[in-house]
């Protein structure tokens, strides 16, 4: 604002000035001295930025400020104005280039004067006769300033023959020429000055100026030059010149020229709007993401000055997945820590290529925003985006485009996604409280900020709080920026048939999307084959939707194999990605059982519930509820499994549980997968009924339990699960179901999680034996037979065993075991050492193992075993 006002604004071209006449930018901070301004003198002030504001505060009033000036003919004047109203035939400014005297208002003042504003909300050029009557003799574009607050540089020239041309730039959209016409009624000035009539009070104080200059004007003799070549679609090219340029040439299509192979446009159009702008359109495409050179030659501007044979370069570009990605995200700004309190997201431009942002949306699970204006995203750099109404303040920390309907950011957790105009996902992000990696930073105030941007799918691995000063880095790069590429290869979690020629894949993260839609990627077992279509689901890109040409058959289960696909770092899927396929059925009677519960957790943990398919059918495990009984006997507490499609193979196991991560840290679990996270029904410490439902309402199963059915010499039941010994029976009376239940066993830790039971009954025939292996060793830690396994069978669960080592004299010199609960088959180990973890001397030792059941049942065993010393 502060510079001074001698070549054009916004884009006008430039001409040689000397011999300013009037040179005004308010810097002083005053309107008396360099120059003297006079008229209302109490009507304006300079205010805090140092511009020319209007002060009257009386209704229905016309005021002015006039100073010295005898520039009139062969002259430029110059000048910035901003009003924040929409003006009205009663509302408007006007400012006179040339005037027979200082008082503005007075009927017989002469001369010419800009007009912006009045009922066509324009911006025109008068001349104003003797006799009060005002001729409008350039009339500019209706309406354009029908808008509550306009932003304007303007600029007037009169040539040597009288010629006087009207420009302005508007919110820097770029120049723009109101019209050209011919006068030379007034060849004399006396002053130059500003002119107001306002209304109401809603006008008071609503009118800025700055920058006046009036120049000698001295004739463009420098030819159009390109500003830039922007391709706006594969077959259209806009040129912006850096002034306008005449129509006849600027509309010949043999001017222009564009290499590799694309040749001269079809045809030519200059905007109607904005005259130095050119629109191209060519038969031939331009090659995606490819630099290109564009010739101009003989285009000419209004004076008439010829362009040379002139190149630029562009390109055309299509963003593709991941060319620009949500960097840094706001999610919950309070309590402020030291950035606005607005939400707000970051984009970054990975592509290597500038890239025009508008009509781009952004969105969330709960909507979608509107497009965004033009923006052009450089190669490598940052923009804010954000609601109008947070633009002014975010605008302090860097590049903003705001937009409307900006979604309203969830602080717990969210699903953002970032859409090109074609509705292509460019990037999207699900993020959760857990990212932030910080107790107290989670609570709000803090940016959620990407690590490592060319790992753009890396999730909690790639995301953390920022450790800025001020809570976040927006527009800028992120404080915690650092090198952390994605190493892991994508895993088929499983796949779910949503009929029989439909399939669902599920990924443990993004892919990308294009591999993804490979068909070899697939092989289903059983001569179905590859799919004819994979179709990977945005906007994360981690499920992927086939369709087969050979249906599923029921009551089958196929295996899928995907191989090829990549996640978005470029990461191969491994080899052997293989997973169970098939058509799911109804959820009948004894289909699913049961299989274990931990109702009396310990103190830290949580309760589960364990599900075990003994069908030969598939189930879709969101048709099954889990609930309880109330104390009046009836159903209550129902909680759905899942609510996504999720198929459940027989012999498999899954585990319900509010709290993951609490029941593995007490019990080893051998598939992860196997759990599914629900807030399951409460399940007292003492009695209560598990039961399982399927989506009719129907019990499935039904397991009466007690507190008294776990192992009765148990001192602490507390994380001791109740595991089923044999699937198969399906006893409904309670006393009878207790004897096909029992407490896990010692050796598993109390509970067995996915996979099967320790207390589970294989052949009811087999005797109990007790086996050594290997029969020699030596615990000397060279990782060779450092230590025995004692192996155990059994007939039946709830054998209590104690293990004592004995020399070879007969003295007891380790007691492994004491009332240890076992399962029906398992084993305990021996690392060769004394009951003060003291080295014993080499010899025969004696493993004794006594076991015996609450039915009175015992049994003895005796092993042998050399502990033998390498030299």
């Amino acid at each position: 604002m502060r510079k001074k006002l001698i070549c054009c604004f916004g884009g006008l071209s430039c001409f040689l000035i000397s011999n300013a006449q009037l040179s005004e930018n308010f810097s002083d901070g005053n309107f008396i001295n360099n120059p003297t301004w006079i008229g209302g003198t109490t009507d304006f002030i300079i205010n805090s930025r140092n511009q020319l504001q209007s002060n009257n505060l009386v209704s229905n009033a016309m005021f002015y400020l006039s100073t010295a000036n005898s520039k009139a003919t062969t002259t430029q004047w110059g000048f910035s104005c901003n009003i924040t109203f929409n003006p009205s035939g009663t509302n408007y400014i006007d400012v006179f280039l040339t005037a027979s005297a200082s008082d503005l208002i007075m009927t017989s003042t002469s001369g010419y004067f800009v007009r912006i504003g009045g009922t066509e909300d324009e911006i025109s050029l008068f001349r104003k006769d003797a006799t009060g009557l005002s001729t409008k003799i350039i009339d500019g574009t209706n309406g354009i300033l029908n808008t509550s607050n306009s932003n304007l540089k303007i600029r007037v020239v009169r040539n040597s023959s009288n010629q006087w041309t009207l420009s302005r730039d508007l919110d820097g959209a770029g120049v723009f020429t109101e019209g050209i016409a011919t006068d030379a009624t007034f060849l004399t000035s006396s002053y130059f000055g500003v002119l107001v009539k306002q209304s109401t009070s809603s006008f008071f104080q609503q009118h800025y100026f700055d920058d006046f200059t009036i120049e000698e004007y001295i004739p463009d003799i420098t030819p159009p030059a390109i500003t830039v070549a922007t391709a706006r679609s594969s077959f259209r090219l806009d040129i912006l010149f850096n002034e306008p340029v005449e129509i006849i040439s600027s509309q010949a299509v043999a001017n222009y020229y564009v290499n590799s192979g694309t040749g001269f446009p079809v045809a030519a159009v200059r905007d109607a709007t904005n005259s130095a702008l050119v629109h191209l359109s060519f038969a031939a495409s331009f090659p995606n993401r490819i630099a290109l050179q564009l010739t101009v030659n003989g285009v000419k501007d209004l004076a008439g000055n010829v362009q040379a044979t002139t190149s630029t370069s562009f390109s055309y570009f299509t963003a593709a997945q991941y060319d620009v990605v949500i960097d840094e995200i706001m999610a919950d700004p309070t309590p402020q820590v030291g950035l606005p309190n607005y939400e707000w997201i970051e984009l970054r431009n990975t592509s290597g290529f500038d890239i025009d942002l508008q009509n781009w949306k952004i969105g969330d699970a709960g909507g979608q925003s509107g497009p965004m204006p033009a923006y052009l995203l450089k190669s490598d750099s940052f923009v804010i985006v954000c609601a109008a109404s947070a633009a002014s303040a975010m605008r302090a920390f860097g590049p903003v485009t705001p937009v409307t309907s900006f979604p309203s950011l969830d602080n717990s957790k969210d699903l953002v996604y970032l859409k090109s105009p074609d509705n292509s996902f460019i990037h999207a992000i699900n993020y959760n409280e857990t990212w932030y990696q910080n107790e107290l930073k989670k609570n709000g105030g803090w940016a959620l900020e990407m690590i490592d941007s060319k790992n753009p799918c890396g999730g909690i691995t790639n995301w953390k709080a920022s450790s800025d000063a001020k809570g976040g880095t927006p527009g800028n790069k992120n404080v915690i920026d650092a090198n952390n590429p994605d190493q892991t290869a994508p895993k088929l979690l499983r796949a779910f048939a949503t009929n029989a020629l439909d399939v669902v894949l599920y990924f443990d993260e993004s892919l990308d999307s294009t591999k993804a839609s490979l068909t070899i990627a697939y092989i289903i077992s059983d001569g179905i084959g590859s799919p004819v279509q994979a179709m990977p689901v945005g906007p994360l890109y981690n499920t992927v939707n086939l369709k087969l040409l050979s249906p599923l058959k029921p009551n089958k289960v196929y295996s899928i194999t995907v191989s090829v696909v990549t996640d978005c770092s470029g990461n191969i899927i491994a080899s052997g990605n293989t997973v169970k396929l098939g058509l799911p059925a109804p959820i009948n009677r004894f289909d699913l059982v049961v299989n274990e519960v931990l109702f009396n957790p310990a103190p830290t943990s949580v309760d589960y519930v364990e599900i075990y398919n003994r069908s030969n059918k598939t189930a879709n495990l969101k048709n099954a509820y889990l609930a309880n009984r109330n104390n009046m006997g009836t159903i209550s507490s129902i909680v759905q499994l899942t609510s996504e499609d999720r198929a459940f193979y027989p012999g498999e196991f899954i585990v319900a549980t509010s709290n993951v991560a609490a029941v593995t840290s007490f019990y080893i679990a051998q598939d992860l997968n196997a759990f599914l996270t629900v807030s399951i029904p409460s399940y007292n410490d003492d009695a209560g009924q598990v039961i399982i439902l399927n989506e009719q309402g129907n019990i499935i199963d039904e397991i009466s339990y007690a507190d008294n059915w776990q192992f009765p010499l148990l001192i602490n039941k507390e994380g001791v699960a109740l595991e089923r010994i044999d699937p198969a029976d399906t006893s409904l009376a309670p006393n009878i179901q207790k004897k096909n239940w029992h407490s896990a066993a010692t050796s598993v830790g109390y509970g067995t999680p996915t996979y099967k039971n320790s207390q589970f009954r294989v052949d009811l025939e087999v005797q109990g034996n007790i086996t050594v292996s290997p029969e020699i060793i030596s615990p000397d830690n060279d990782g060779f037979e450092d230590f025995a396994t004692i192996y155990y069978r059994f007939p039946e669960p709830g054998y209590v065993a104690s293990i004592t080592i004995f020399d070879g004299v007969g003295r007891p010199v380790r007691y492994l075991q004491r009332n240890a609960l076992s399962g029906t088959n398992g084993y305990y180990r021996w690392d060769g050492l004394g009951e003060k973890q003291q080295i014993l001397p080499a010899g025969l030792y004696i493993v004794y193992t006594e076991v015996f059941n609450l039915n009175g049942k015992t049994k003895r065993f005796k092993n042998t075993i050399v502990l033998a010393k390498r030299k």
